[in-house]
C-alpha cells in the first residue's frame, strides 16, 4: 500500500507495477487518483491514511509493506504506526524535517516503522559525492567502491564517435553496459555503432576507468573542490551546506526568502547566506560565481536550476548540478553542457527498491527515468544463477551481468564465467528486463518476499 498519490508515490506505484507487485495507492485527491488508473494497473482508493476504518476496511494485517509519502511527516509517521498496530508486516515513512532527524532512532522504535526515507537528505549525500570527486564524470559505485559505473558523452571522445564497440580501443578490463540515445536505453553488442550524441555507460575497476578517462584526454581535473555556490536554500541546499561544512568546504548560498535565511544562518556556521534573487546574473558576478569550483542548483524550479546552472558552466565553473523534479526533462538533460542533473524521486525510489527486495540486494540506481536499472546482489546458494556459466543462463537481451567481484576480485565475465555463493554481481537491465532479475535473485525455496522479512 502507497499512502500518497504525490510524484514519489506515483513513482513508487509505477516501479512496483512493473515488478508484478499489487498495489493498492490511497489519496484524500479524487483527481490525482483518475489520472492514475489511466496509467497504471494498481488498485485505487479515494480515502486518508489515518483512518483506522478504511485501513481495517483494506485489512491492512494481509499487506507485506506500507509506504507513507503524503506531504506531511507528522501524517506519514502516523499512518505507520496506525498500520503497524493492525498488523502491517513492514511499514516506509517519509520524514524530511531536518528536526525529525535529529531523532531518527527514536521515532522508528517508538512509532513502528521499520524503514525511513529523507529524499532531501539522500539528494544531498549525492551530490557531495559527486562534488568531492577529484574528476568531473558522473559515477555511480558499486562492491564497497571496486566498481565503478560512469557516463561518457561520445563527443567528447573523438576516436569513439562512429565506430563499433567491437573497434574501439582502451577499453580493456571495462564494458559498455548501456548506451543512451536521444532519450532511450540500448542495451548494445559488439557491432553497436555509436553515433554523436550517444552517451556510453562503462563499468569496471575504478582505476581502469581513471585510466580511460586519462588516455581519451576527458577532464579528470584533480583540482579539489574548495568553493561552492549553492542556488535555493530550501532542506536540500541545507542539508548540503552542513556536509559541505564539514568537508571544510566554503559555501555561498544564495536564497530569495528573508525568513528562511535567517533560519539557515542560526544553523549554519560556516555558510554565506545571500538574500536575494538567484537568477539575477549581477548578484551572481558580484558574489564572484567565476571564481567557484562547483555551483549546484536546488530551488524548487527545476528551470531555474538548468538555466543557472548553465550559466555558471559559461562563466568558467567547473563543475555544475541541477536538481530536476520533472521526469520529461530527464531526456535533454543529455543534451546540456550540465555535469549532473539529478532527481530525489528516482534516488528515493532506488532506496526503497533495495529495500524491497531484500537482504541480497545492496543498490539499486535508476537510469534515465528509471528505463533501466544498475542492481548490486550478494549472490546466495539458494539462487538459481549460481554454479552455471554465464552462457547457460539463457539472460535475457534486456539484462546484462556487467562485472562480478569474487573474492575481493573484480572480473568482467563473459561467456564462460560462473557466479559462486557470496559473489557481488552487478546487474544492468532494461525495465522489460526486470521478471527476469527478479527470478535471477529469487531464491530456489521460498519467495523474494519471504527472505525480504528475513533479512530486513
Amino acid at each position: 500500500m502507497v499512502v500518497g498519490a504525490g510524484k514519489l508515490g506515483y513513482r513508487l506505484a509505477e516501479l512496483m507495477d512493473n515488478e508484478d507487485i499489487d498495489v493498492t495507492l490511497l489519496d484524500v485527491n479524487f483527481k490525482a487518483l483518475e489520472k492514475i488508473n489511466n496509467q497504471l494497473d494498481v488498485l485505487t482508493v479515494a480515502a486518508n491514511g489515518i483512518q483506522i476504518g478504511t485501513l481495517k476496511e483494506l485489512d491492512i494485517e494481509t499487506y507485506d509493506l506500507l509506504i507513507a509519502s503524503t506531504n506531511s511527516d507528522e501524517t506519514n509517521t502516523l499512518i505507520c504506526s496506525l498500520a503497524k498496530k493492525l498488523k502491517c508486516k513492514k511499514t516506509i515513512a517519509r520524514i524530511r524535517n531536518p528536526e525529525f532527524i535529529e531523532q531518527l532512532d527514536f521515532v522508528k522504535s517508538e512509532m513502528g516503522i521499520d524503514y525511513i526515507i529523507n529524499p532531501d537528505l539522500t539528494t544531498a549525500i549525492e551530490i557531495e559525492r559527486y562534488l568531492m570527486r577529484s574528476y568531473n564524470f558522473y559515477s555511480d559505485d558499486f562492491a564497497k567502491g571496486k566498481v565503478s559505473m560512469v557516463d561518457f558523452h561520445v563527443e567528447d571522445i573523438k576516436d569513439f564517435t562512429g565506430k563499433k564497440i567491437m573497434d574501439l580501443d582502451g577499453l580493456e578490463g571495462l564494458l559498455i553496459t548501456a548506451v543512451s540515445r536521444n532519450g532511450d536505453l540500448i542495451i548494445p553488442n559488439g557491432s553497436t555503432k555509436l553515433i554523436e550524441g550517444d552517451v556510453i555507460h562503462v563499468i569496471g575497476k575504478v582505476n581502469n576507468i581513471s585510466k580511460l578517462g586519462e588516455k581519451l584526454k576527458i577532464n579528470m581535473d584533480k583540482k579539489r573542490t574548495k568553493k561552492v555556490m549553492i542556488l535555493g536554500g530550501g532542506k536540500i541546499g541545507y542539508y548540503l551546506a552542513q556536509r559541505l561544512e564539514s568537508s571544510n568546504v566554503f559555501v555561498t548560498m544564495v536564497e530569495k526568502d528573508k525568513e528562511r535565511c535567517h533560519y539557515l544562518s542560526e544553523r549554519l556556521n560556516n555558510t554565506m547566506i545571500i538574500h536575494g534573487d538567484g537568477t539575477d546574473i549581477n548578484l551572481l558576478e558580484e558574489e564572484d560565481l567565476a571564481s567557484q569550483d562547483a555551483f549546484v542548483g536546488v530551488t524548487d524550479y527545476d528551470e531555474q536550476n538548468l538555466l543557472m546552472a548553465l550559466v555558471a558552466k559559461q562563466s568558467g565553473v567547473n563543475k555544475t548540478i541541477a536538481k530536476i523534479s520533472r521526469p520529461n526533462y530527464v531526456h535533454i538533460i543529455d543534451k546540456l553542457a550540465l555535469d549532473v542533473a539529478l532527481n530525489p524521486i528516482d534516488i528515493t525510489a532506488s532506496d526503497i527498491l533495495r529495500f524491497i527486495r531484500g537482504g541480497k540486494v545492496v543498490s539499486v540506481s535508476l537510469l534515465l527515468g528509471g528505463q533501466g536499472e544498475v542492481t548490486e546482489i550478494i549472490a546466495s546458494k539458494d539462487m538459481p544463477i549460481v554454479g552455471k556459466p554465464l552462457s547457460k543462463l539463457g539472460l535475457p537481451k534486456g539484462l546484462i551481468i556487467g562485472a562480478i567481484v569474487h573474492n575481493g576480485e573484480v572480473i568482467i565475465p563473459n561467456g564462460d564465467t560462473i557466479i559462486y555463493p557470496k559473489d557481488r554481481i552487478i546487474v544492468f537491465t532494461l525495465t522489460s528486463g526486470l521478471p527476469a532479475l527478479k527470478k535471477m535473485i529469487k531464491p530456489n525455496k521460498g519467495g523474494i518476499l519471504s527472505e525480504l522479512w528475513n533479512n530486513n
